[in-house]
């Protein structure tokens, strides 16, 4: 007593509580050496518990993807990482965001010919549990090489294949096929920030790219949406990438919006709905005219699975607007449908007059950017004056005279209000 009384006259700071115990020094060593030597699932709850807190987040992936499930972990490796971190996009999960973005990052910036594939092939069996969607807005070509190099190639090579071959990107069929619970695949063959750089060989999606694609997603058998936009998809393409999703077991959503799809794709996109069990078909932006709406129509005359159809940006004017109109008199699924800017006049406002006296699904429609004018207006006011389900109709620049669009509001509000009263005050089944 005398030794430590006098230790703590000489260092008033000194404690023997400063002495840590001895199973705090063995948690240390274990996250010092984790990378080497990772124990957790030796350890009891409360002791695996400090030792995630102290994990770094520079751990190798192959380490702790597989190790560590713990949520507050991979939320720091999120935040640290990234800048907007918002985890209710990915089903509140944080490990399941960071693989899925790191994921992403990497075939966002992988240069077919030049990346190693084993960077992509080496997360497979480390990520493949977590990953559930993947958006990838970004596809960089081959490095070109210059006119020297070209000049070093042989004579009889065709600089057309070249040119062909030198613009693939990387193929998805070896990931998507390894991942068993994606659901979502939204792409975009294209290169962001390419500033002075542009060519316009950068944003071409080639034949082999969408071979690959449709081989990937037809095996893909979980996928419940795909999304490709901005690609310049024409005809060709759509056609092959329709023949591999027919039938397909889980498909509910497909857009194909801004791209090149003319009336033969549409026309293939037809028996696409008839053959599977789409609920949503986004085509806004596209070049289909009448042909391809006829073929859509004719779709949904037969389809009971189809909810929703954006044809926004497109031309199909009067007798692709009237063909659909047509078809949404037996059609009983559709509950949301797009046609603004098609060119459509008062024909079309006829037809959908007999639409909306008949049809009981249709919930919105959108005509904006047409040219109904007065008589097509007053035409689909005659049409809602009995409708009870229509709650939301878009008539912005359709040249509809004032009165009659506020007419037409009001019955849209009152139905949009005893929807939403019903939905408050649901009617009690009687016993």
């Amino acid at each position: 007593s005398y030794y430590t009384r006098r230790c703590i006259t000489e260092d008033p700071s000194w404690s023997l509580v400063t002495v840590p115990h001895l199973t705090e020094l063995c948690l240390q060593h274990i996250v010092h050496n984790f990378e080497k030597n990772p124990i957790l699932d030796r350890l009891l709850p409360e002791h695996q518990r400090k030792v995630v807190d102290r994990l770094s987040t520079s751990l190798p992936l192959a380490v702790t993807a597989n190790r560590v499930s713990d949520e507050d972990y991979w939320r720091r490796c999120c935040i640290e990482r990234w800048q907007v971190c918002d985890v209710s996009n990915y089903g509140g999960s944080w490990k399941r965001m960071f693989f899925e973005r790191h994921l992403e990052n990497i075939l966002k910036f992988f240069i077919p010919n030049t990346t190693d594939p084993n960077q992509v092939l080496e997360l497979i069996p480390l990520c493949k549990g977590y990953v559930r969607k993947l958006e990838i807005d970004q596809f960089l070509p081959p490095v070109q090489l210059d006119q020297k190099d070209r000049n070093d190639l042989s004579d009889t090579e065709d600089d057309a294949e070249f040119g062909e071959v030198c613009t693939h990107h990387y193929d998805l069929r070896a990931l998507i096929t390894a991942l068993p619970h994606l659901e979502e695949l939204h792409l975009t063959y294209g290169v962001k920030g390419c500033g002075m750089n542009f060519e316009w060989s950068l944003f071409n999606f080639t034949e082999q790219d969408c071979s690959n694609l449709a081989a990937a997603v037809r095996m893909c058998r979980k996928l419940k949406v795909f999304k490709l936009t901005r690609s310049k998809v024409d005809d060709d393409k759509t056609k092959l990438l329709a023949r591999n999703l027919m039938d397909h077991p889980c498909l509910l959503e497909l857009d194909l919006s801004h791209n090149l799809i003319r009336d033969s794709g549409a026309q293939a996109l037809g028996k696409l709905i008839s053959r599977s069990r789409l609920e949503t078909l986004n085509l806004c932006n596209n070049q289909i005219h009448h042909l391809g709406a006829q073929a859509l129509a004719q779709a949904l005359g037969e389809s009971s699975t189809l909810t929703s159809l954006n044809l926004r940006l497109n031309c199909v004017e009067d007798k692709g607007g009237e063909a659909i109109g047509h078809a949404l008199m037996t059609n009983t699924s559709l509950k949301s449908l797009h046609l603004g800017s098609n060119n459509l006049s008062e024909p079309t406002a006829t037809v959908f007059s007999q639409v909306l006296a008949q049809n009981t699904t249709l919930t919105n429609i959108n005509f904006s950017c047409n040219h109904l004018r007065l008589d097509g207006g007053k035409q689909l006011l005659e049409g809602l004056e009995n409708n009870k389900t229509l709650t939301e109709l878009d008539l912005r620049q359709a040249e509809v005279d004032q009165e009659t669009d506020f007419l037409i509001h009001q019955i849209v509000w009152a139905n949009r209000e005893a929807v939403r009263l019903r939905s408050q005050h649901p009617t009690v089944e009687p016993l």
